[in-house]
């Protein structure tokens, strides 16, 4: 019998999951709607996220696909990082976050609890972007008698889908798609 996975969504890349006993949030942002700046440009959050810190309680770890843009990782979000025991990122994002980040470099495995947790490449914007909008990641869950969950991070890369789906039978994707735009790569507002 497959344990079943548990997912609540609270708008943008947040979500809490539970599998296997285990408890993870993706992303973490709370921080209220409106502008949120990255350097000269700006980010608008337009909706109040659905959970808060206190609804999402403790969590074993927080799965963070990068930790550069704030609708990633916002204020709250980051304060939110000083209360976990794990934070799963890109090694560059735990050397810049330290506390409990951890490195983790694609195609490596960590365990939390009963899961093993597979950092997966994530491209993220067109390729070349890399120097511009930072290297993300996503992640592969999975562990005896659980279901295979990929979590995207902010991919934009179906070749790395691919890859990843020759590497894994994946049963679950949790997949970040927001639809962020800026003039460096889109010519948008």
């Amino acid at each position: 019998m497959t344990e079943k996975l548990g997912i609540t969504l609270s708008g943008g890349p947040t979500a809490l999951l539970e599998l296997g006993g285990v408890r993870l949030l993706t992303d973490p942002t709370f921080d209220p709607p409106g502008d949120h700046s990255i350097g000269q440009r700006v980010l608008v959050k337009t909706e109040e996220s659905v959970l808060t810190e206190e609804a999402v309680g403790v969590v074993d770890a927080v799965l963070l696909s990068h930790d550069q843009h704030p609708d990633n990782l916002d204020d709250r979000g980051r304060d939110y990082l000083e209360t976990v025991p794990l934070t799963l990122i890109t090694p560059s994002g735990a050397e810049r976050l330290g506390g409990t980040a951890r490195g983790l470099e694609p195609w490596e495995e960590t365990q939390v609890g009963r899961l093993t947790v597979t950092a997966v490449p994530a491209l993220h914007g067109p390729e070349g972007a890399e120097q511009v909008a930072g290297d993300v990641t996503g992640f592969v869950l999975g562990g005896e008698g659980l279901p295979t969950v990929y979590v995207s991070g902010d991919n934009a890369s179906v070749d790395l889908v691919r890859e990843i789906g020759s590497r894994f039978s994946v049963d679950i994707a949790v997949l970040f798609a927001g639809a962020a735009r800026t003039k460096l790569f889109d010519g948008a507002p």
